[in-house]
């Protein structure tokens, strides 16, 4: 997909509504007051043992730096909020807010901009090895913990 296609589906996270209860739906985790998808994603390792991936980890940071750049057009300057410390707290018992908490067990930081009462949200889900790496976009009324 194309840095257009990620802004467009991006739009229209932003007027969707937040259903009552969390779902997940062909790549689209939703919730109540959050929706998180997946925009672009390599592909699976498992398979060739790891080959290519870093071919894969280029295009994929390349896509999430043009679409960083996009929404930092648009929006002004992201945040990059970092996520350790709340895989930690989650870790340790407390109970952390969707999305934050899946999240946090993504990738150790996001792109935040606020954007009237929404937070907008990228990041680069990480995996293991052998995973696809997979760019996530969001949008959320739920502040960062």
């Amino acid at each position: 997909m194309t840095t257009a296609e990620h802004l467009d589906t991006i739009d229209r996270l932003r007027v969707t509504a937040f259903p009552p209860e969390p779902v997940w739906s062909g790549g689209l985790s939703s919730g109540p007051g959050y929706h998180l998808v997946q925009v672009s994603w390599t592909a699976d390792f498992r398979e060739d043992g790891g080959a290519g991936r870093t071919e894969a980890t280029d295009q994929i940071n390349a896509e999430y730096g043009a679409l960083t750049q996009a929404l930092g057009d648009r929006w002004g300057r992201a945040q990059v909020f970092s996520l350790v410390s709340v895989r930690d707290r989650g870790f340790d018992g407390e109970a952390i807010p969707e999305p934050w908490a899946r999240l946090s067990g993504m990738t150790g930081h996001v792109h935040l901009w606020r954007v009237g009462e929404r937070w907008l949200v990228v990041c680069v889900a990480e995996g293991d090895g052998e995973e696809p790496l997979v760019l996530v976009a969001g949008v959320t009324v739920i502040d960062p913990p």
